[in-house]
């Protein structure tokens, strides 16, 4: 799903007048939640899931195919865990 059909199923889920409102509704959410993660706080929604961070520490490989290697610098990542809700209600395909 592209972010333009998000945005009409948020318009219908929500009952938004127009794509505009609806579109404001899904930007306040997207950096709410990116705010609160930089900040490295946690943002639980519950029935939904919960947005975290964690931390990835430094890690180094091979290329495939090649004697050539990489390091990747250690950094924090996104990460979300859905709720038993969500996954109760994708598995039943409701």
């Amino acid at each position: 799903m592209k972010k333009a059909e998000f945005i009409e199923l948020v318009k219908a889920s929500g009952n938004y007048s127009t794509n505009v409102e609806a579109d404001k509704a899904v930007k306040a959410f997207t950096d709410a939640v990116t705010g609160a993660l930089c900040k490295k706080e946690k943002v639980a929604l519950v029935g939904f899931g919960t947005f975290s961070t964690v931390d990835v520490t430094e890690k180094s490989g091979t290329v495939p195919g090649t004697t050539k290697t990489y390091t990747k610098a250690a950094h924090t990542a996104p990460k979300f865990k859905a709720g038993q809700t969500l996954k109760d209600r994708v598995a039943s395909g409701k």
